[in-house]
């Protein structure tokens, strides 16, 4: 598809350290750390109290009040977040068949189904909430943007963990190519609660530091787990032709995506992260060389991160591109995480700069990667490549363009 033209034209942002992309971007460059203690409930029973909140969302200074009863808070935030790039687009569709909505969820409504469960459990089902129907539902996010913006063009929700957020977005592009004049694309979750945790928990991939600069330390010798986090980001694709006539604000190209399935264990068959690499490239029509920053999956886990590093070794040559997480500062964000990561990669390419993986500080000599440490680092070029992998073997990759 390197020769179809999907441009991003609006971008919603609910993150640990910003309520817009550019808020968000200023706290990227300047290295501010959204991990702190959970607050919203005790952590004391759970092996690490920190996690990537998100702070100073109001739901009823965003929302009306009639919707917050039926959602969860992830729905909120995704309602919030289509809002501001629905309205940043400029896109005024002559039919609700003109726009559709796809978006990625990894766990659902969590904490509007704990609450329920709960209720269910110390009340009796006449106290459980109707809208516990839906509202802890995988899809809920899609059918609550329709609904909210009449939006009747093509539906869907991808479930393959943080590979979702680009699964989303590459689903949503075949959509605008052939002839949606726009879709509403994009991932967002949030299981800040005690059943979502509970269940991360069991995952054993967490960190257990407390420490929140010391945390989330991918590709580190130190690596120890990742951080959950909550938010992600939705965004508005376009036909560029059609956007730049009528002016809008193009942030930049989905140029090129791949996927791949990982073997299973103890097959013997290496991983295929590298398929879904080489895809994206082709897709896109360039070679290793034009890739100007890699937005790697960074899992903290010792393994996933030499996998990864080899990968990407396989394809530029060893320390052969820039390599960042800007995720060491919001936590894990799971279906939202490469959504977020794309808005990061657009505005890199954008100002010419990549930010810092932070808090890393002692970078496994045995990983061929060249992670951007530090301070931020100066780039040349016009494409990224933003890299997912999803619990269960998902591999998906992603190139914007400038």
């Amino acid at each position: 598809m390197h020769d179809t033209d999907v441009v991003v034209t609006g971008a919603g942002v609910v993150a640990p350290v910003g309520l817009t992309p550019e808020e968000y971007w200023a706290a990227l460059l300047s290295g501010r750390n959204g991990i702190r203690p959970l607050r919203r409930f005790d952590p004391a029973r759970l092996p690490s109290p920190l996690a990537g909140e998100v702070e100073g969302f109001e739901p009823r200074d965003h929302l009306p009040a009639r919707i917050l009863p039926q959602t969860d808070l992830m729905t909120q935030y995704a309602l919030y977040a289509a809002d501001r790039a629905i309205a940043e687009s400029g896109f005024e569709p002559s039919s609700p068949l003109d726009v559709g909505v796809i978006t990625a969820s990894a766990s659902g409504g969590f904490d509007f189904g704990q609450r329920e469960l709960q209720h269910l459990w110390h009340d009796g089902p006449d106290h459980v909430s109707a809208f516990m129907s839906f509202a802890w539902f995988y899809a809920v996010n899609t059918g609550q943007i329709s609904i909210r913006h009449d939006l009747r063009g093509p539906v869907g929700v991808m479930v393959t963990e943080q590979a979702g957020g680009l699964d989303a977005i590459a689903h949503a592009r075949r959509k605008v190519a052939r002839g949606t004049p726009m879709m509403v694309t994009g991932g967002m979750d949030s299981s800040l609660c005690p059943y979502g945790l509970a269940a991360l928990t069991r995952w054993g991939r967490l960190s257990t530091a407390r420490d929140p600069s010391a945390a989330y330390l991918p590709f580190d010798r130190r690596a120890g787990g990742h951080v959950p986090g909550e938010g992600g980001a939705i965004l508005t694709l376009e036909e560029g032709g059609a956007a730049r006539a009528r002016g809008a604000r193009v942030y930049g190209r989905i140029a090129g995506y791949g996927a791949s399935f990982d073997p299973p264990p103890g097959s013997g068959r290496p991983p295929a992260l590298i398929r879904a690499v080489e895809a994206a490239l082709a897709d896109a029509g360039i070679a290793a060389a034009d890739v100007a920053l890699v937005i790697a999956d960074a899992a903290a886990d010792p393994g996933l991160d030499a996998e990864e590093a080899r990968t990407l070794a396989a394809v530029f040559g060893p320390r052969g591109v820039p390599v960042t997480a800007p995720k060491t500062l919001t936590g894990r964000l799971y279906s939202g995480a490469a959504p977020l990561d794309v808005v990061t990669a657009l505005l890199a390419l954008r100002d010419g700069v990549a930010p810092a993986t932070a808090n890393v500080r002692d970078v496994d000599p045995e990983l061929p990667v060249d992670l951007v440490l530090g301070d931020p680092r100066p780039i040349t070029g016009d494409a990224a490549l933003v890299v997912a992998r999803g619990a269960g073997g998902f591999n998906s990759a992603m190139v914007v363009r400038r």
